[in-house]
């Protein structure tokens, strides 16, 4: 068996037999105290004894960015090699190319467990592939050796080699002929405290675990923390302070363990003893080719126990109306405004954070979900009124918060799902997965017109006719599909001819016989259907006649805003106008965190696909695009039950339906049914009413805003343009 001597730079000895390359080799650990000429001493003593020797926190060379300088008593001991006839290793050959590839690993492992956040190297001397590595993938990168070796400021960079180069050589020349322990701090209480500051605006710590250990505040909280190795102290006092994630980045040598706990200098020395000719140079390619042997991936421990288990996701929302801005206790003041002004410039706000959801459990899996709530400033006519790049570039800063707050996928909320692309173009630009959670929305949609139609009275839902509004958009496209395959008689109404033709054509391919219907315009086919389903981007028009339809009918409003209002059901009490179906969270103490206008765990379905697939641990694009596709409506449904999601109470603008209601809309449905020249004229009474409620849809009037508000229009857009100049010029 081959032996290691692997010298430290404390006082503690040991011996073990490790584990590497399908091979066991001994290690035996002594401490020097950082002093030189014990180092000298244990090299002496144990010639003949050893097939390699490892200087732990004794490097030949210092560098950091293009700097480098020799090292006065480190290159003098691995000049001693030759004297006691092994090789001797301080990890500089294997270093760097490890830490890259480990923060590669780390990434494909989490995806975005880096990305836009402010990294702070504790030091980045010698880590100079560590800092390569985090510059890729973080928002900013800080060199904090200044401080740990000098207490003077720390750099911030942007892991440009070019950064550092005059202060970078000025240090090292201060180093030269520092003591290893300096070089190398060690845990304990620093003689000097260090400023707090670096450390609390950094989301990740890297570099060695001592220095972070001596010098970083005692409140860790949140913070990542990426070292070559750590060992099970260093994890305790990490815990205590409040870590919340360490990564090793040096491969495991336990078979009980994917902890690295081992330094590069070991690694390295392992490596030498188990080549397969003895005689090979000690190099990066010869290393390079045993490494590609290695099956390993850095050791990502989630050190709180509230961390653990807990898939994380996003969401974002937007006001859907001007009343959503008024309500939110930070922009109260907002009422004393003009609407238009308020609405405008809410536009332009960049995205901001809201709540947390916390408290979601799969009872199946037992898998916990947090989910951050993300907002835009935009109202959907705002969306609509700018060009599409407006709301993605948003939606971009969004991503990247979600990601900076640990979240792995992201969904879209409301307008945000159906602006340009529906979400093909922000999937494509984020790092972290997206999905319009268009395909629970179809789901529960059908689920909840299902409960609906069934409530008022139907005893056979296949022998009812059905009506799609809108069905052509993405949502309705498959809701169309769907229910012609449940019902077999629909009429699809669109202002796309074309789309309208294509899609009957797809649904008597998927189900010969089933009897298809097409329109531009409701008009009076509204009077035959059971069920009608609107899901419209339309604004300022009157989407269906409530006043011509069945008795008794159900119509399932999906479009948020919500196409009808409440005045226009108003006029047939006898039809049961229901929100589509929202979904309840699983989790005995879930909380929102904010009133999405939703009873408690009560959220809508395209949060709830987003929350489901992160609790399936499905952190991939899901839903994108206008094409929806019907297998993936069918697997998040199985999804849905599996984890024990529910379709929320049935809902009336805001208002839950109760039997009360129920009975006393059957009822006079039954009246209507029972007396056709009694149904005649209510048509015609409530028609005539309905010509004195405002043409609307979405809350917006088709009624013109007249000359003042475009000039305040005009006002408005002409500040956003010179505040974007200022900022440019910034």
């Amino acid at each position: 068996m081959k032996t290691v001597l692997s010298i430290h730079l404390n006082a503690k000895d040991e011996e073990c037999t490790v584990h590497f390359l399908n091979q066991e080799v001994r290690v035996i650990r002594r401490g020097s105290n950082g002093e030189p000429d014990r180092v000298q001493a244990l090299m002496e003593e144990f010639e003949g004894q050893v097939d390699a020797i490892a200087l732990q926190g004794m490097p030949a060379t210092l560098r950091l960015g293009p700097a480098e300088v020799e090292h006065h008593d480190g290159a003098r001991l691995k000049a001693l090699s030759d004297q006691v006839n092994v090789p001797v290793l301080d990890g500089s050959i294997i270093r760097a190319g490890l830490e890259r590839w480990g923060i590669i690993l780390a990434d494909r492992a989490q995806p975005g467990i880096f990305s836009h956040k402010r990294a702070l190297m504790v030091p980045g001397l010698n880590h100079t592939g560590l800092s390569q590595a985090l510059a890729r993938h973080a928002a900013s990168l800080t060199f904090g050796d200044p401080f740990v070796y000098f207490g003077m400021p720390s750099i911030p960079g942007v892991g440009s080699d070019a950064t550092l180069n005059p202060v970078a050589n000025a240090q090292l020349e201060r180093l030269k002929d520092a003591p290893f322990r300096r070089i190398y701090p060690q845990p304990g209480e620093a003689s000097d405290e260090r400023a707090a500051a670096p450390f609390e605006k950094a989301h990740i710590l890297a570099g060695d675990i001592g220095p972070i250990r001596r010098y970083a505040p005692d409140k860790l909280k949140g913070k990542t923390v990426i070292v070559n190795w750590a060992r099970e102290d260093d994890i305790a006092d990490l815990q205590r302070r409040g870590a919340s994630i360490l990564i090793t980045l040096m491969p495991s040598l336990d078979r009980d363990t994917n902890l690295g706990q081992w330094p590069a200098s070991t690694i390295e020395a392992l490596l030498t003893v188990l080549r397969e000719d003895p005689d090979t140079a000690l190099s990066e390619d010869t290393f390079l080719n045993m490494l590609a042997d290695v099956r390993w991936t850095p050791e990502i421990r989630y050190l709180q126990e509230e961390d653990v288990n807990i898939n994380r996701f996003a969401f974002v929302i937007h006001p859907l109306n001007l009343g959503f801005i008024h309500k939110h206790p930070i922009f109260k003041w907002t009422r004393f405004l003009p609407d238009k002004l308020v609405e405008e410039c809410a536009a332009y706000m960049p995205p901001f954070y809201i709540s947390t959801i916390r408290g979601g459990v799969s009872p199946e899996t037992g898998q916990a979900i947090e989910g951050d709530l993300i907002s835009l400033g935009a109202t959907p006519r705002m969306m609509m009124k700018h060009d599409e790049r407006f709301t993605y570039k948003r939606l971009n800063r969004a991503a990247q918060m979600a990601e900076k707050r640990g979240a792995r996928i992201m969904g879209l909320g409301a307008f945000t799902s159906v602006v340009g692309d529906a979400g093909v173009t922000v999937a494509h630009e984020a790092d972290i997965a997206i999905t319009s959670g268009n395909s629970l929305t179809v789901a529960a949609t059908l689920e909840a017109a299902k409960m609906a139609v069934k409530m008022m009275g139907s005893e056979d839902l296949s022998k009812g006719k059905v009506m799609v509004v809108g069905a052509t958009g993405s949502i309705a496209s498959v809701c169309s599909r769907l229910l012609a395959q449940a019902l077999g008689n629909i009429v699809l109404v669109s202002i796309e001819p074309e789309k309208l033709i294509d899609l009957k054509h797809t649904i008597l391919k998927e189900t010969p016989g089933a009897q298809v219907t097409i329109a531009t315009k409701t008009g009076g086919l509204v009077a035959d259907c059971d069920l009608i389903v609107t899901a419209t981007s339309a604004f300022g028009q009157r989407v269906i006649d409530l006043t011509q339809c069945k008795p008794g009918a159900v119509i399932c409003d999906v479009a948020r805003p919500m196409d009808i209002s409440p005045a226009e059901a108003a006029l047939r009490p006898d039809l049961l106008v229901i929100e589509s179906g929202e979904v309840v969270i699983p989790g005995e103490h879930l909380d929102i965190g904010y009133n999405i206008g939703l009873p408690p765990k009560t959220v809508y379905a395209c949060l709830g696909e987003t929350a489901l697939l992160a609790m399936d641990g499905r952190f991939e694009d899901y839903t994108l695009g206008r094409n929806l596709n019907m297998d993936r409506v069918k697997d998040i449904w199985r999804m849905f039950k599996k984890h024990n999601f529910q379709i929320a109470g049935l809902r009336s603008f805001g208002d839950y339906i109760t039997e009360e209601n129920l009975a006393e809309k059957r009822k006079l449905a039954d009246e209507l049914r029972n007396d056709p020249e009694l149904l005649e004229r209510t048509k015609r009474e409530m028609g005539e009413k309905l010509k004195t409620i405002p043409v609307m849809a979405k809350g917006v009037s088709a009624k013109g805003t007249g000359w003042r508000w475009w000039a305040l229009d005009a006002a408005v857009k002409f500040f956003a343009t010179l505040t974007k100049g200022q900022q440019k010029g910034k």
